[in-house]
């Protein structure tokens, strides 16, 4: 093997990288846990095609949760694992739900890391938890959890306040911080994810790519909505209550009027009402939903299995990493 050869396969697959190590994973590449995306088919065509896939539980019901879970478990036999977002009402039962059905990895965010940690530690859970700066970054290293994903505000769904990009958040983290770091926001391709591991990643988290898959169980007028999206078609909305990046349509335009009015977070609130992402995303009403993806969307052209999508990704990374030799 030479020194080039060795190198990929180094990054790419064994035990140098601390990612594919901890999650016992082929390919140091996330599934992100969105909503009304990542039901059980997702996570596991994910898990099978070498990477670990996840179920999105903002979404469901403890007992949907549950479901999915055991479904996820008929259809591979590899690692997965579960995202919970905690800000949601629900999210408590949630993690009472993996923790009874043993799910041997999750995902939290949008909320206190030291929360869950030591819970799932005892129950034998690997933990990873989601931020977008440093000072919670900090907390999480203070908290135990085992990996860090670093998003930036490139993502889709809910962002942080600070606005910090994927190009930034990554080495600052990667500066200050130890603990293993997966990147995410702005990554749908091998291109985008050697940047990534060039900035201080050991994996990337990829959301928007696979909600657009044929295992995705978003509404096929969504999916559509993404590859019909280009340069410049989402905006981060609501940064006066929770920032959320969503494509632009007649409801977006109706947020954007109203905070550029300048109307209080309450009246922002209703007019957001309750229910919106499910009619967009999951219901498929692509004018009056809230529509959750990343910029990456503009990148995104075609509706594929999740099994070719990854194969791309791999294939286009390997390929770079040998045009950087030819320098």
């Amino acid at each position: 093997m030479n020194i080039k050869q060795s190198f990929l396969f180094t990054i790419m697959m064994n035990a140098n990288n601390r990612i594919t190590k901890i999650f016992s994973i082929e390919y140091p590449i996330i599934q992100g846990g969105m909503v009304w995306c990542s039901g059980w088919e997702l996570a596991a065509a994910v898990s099978n095609a070498g990477g670990l896939g996840l179920i999105g539980s903002g979404s469901m019901s403890p007992d949907v949760l549950r479901l999915h879970i055991q479904k996820t478990r008929q259809a591979t036999n590899k690692p997965f694992g579960v995202n919970v977002p905690l800000l949601y009402s629900h999210a408590d039962d949630n993690i009472k739900v993996v923790i009874e059905e043993k799910v041997p990895i999750v995902f939290t965010s949008a909320g206190n890391p030291a929360k869950w940690t030591k819970i799932l530690h005892d129950h034998g859970i690997i933990v990873a938890h989601v931020v977008s700066n440093l000072y919670f970054a900090r907390k999480c290293e203070e908290a135990g959890v085992d990996v860090l994903v670093a998003e930036g505000v490139e993502a889709g769904g809910h962002n942080g306040k600070e606005e910090n990009t994927t190009m930034v958040l990554v080495p600052l983290l990667k500066k200050f911080i130890n603990l293993p770091l997966v990147a995410a926001g702005g990554i749908a391709s091998g291109r985008a994810m050697l940047a990534a591991m060039c900035l201080g990643a050991e994996g990337v988290q990829i959301g928007s790519r696979f909600a657009a898959s044929i295992e995705s169980s978003a509404h096929s007028n969504f999916k559509q909505k993404i590859i019909e999206t280009g340069d410049g078609g989402t905006r981060l909305a609501l940064r006066k209550i929770s920032p959320v990046r969503i494509i632009r349509n007649a409801y977006s335009d109706r947020l954007e009027e109203a905070e550029n009015q300048c109307l209080p977070a309450e009246k922002l609130i209703e007019l957001k009402g309750k229910g919106r992402s499910r009619l967009g995303m999951f219901e498929g009403n692509t004018s009056d939903g809230e529509l959750e993806i990343g910029q990456v969307a503009a990148f995104i052209d075609q509706i594929l299995p999740v099994r070719d999508i990854i194969k791309e990704i791999i294939n286009e990374y390997n390929s770079t990493l040998e045009k950087l030799y030819s320098f």
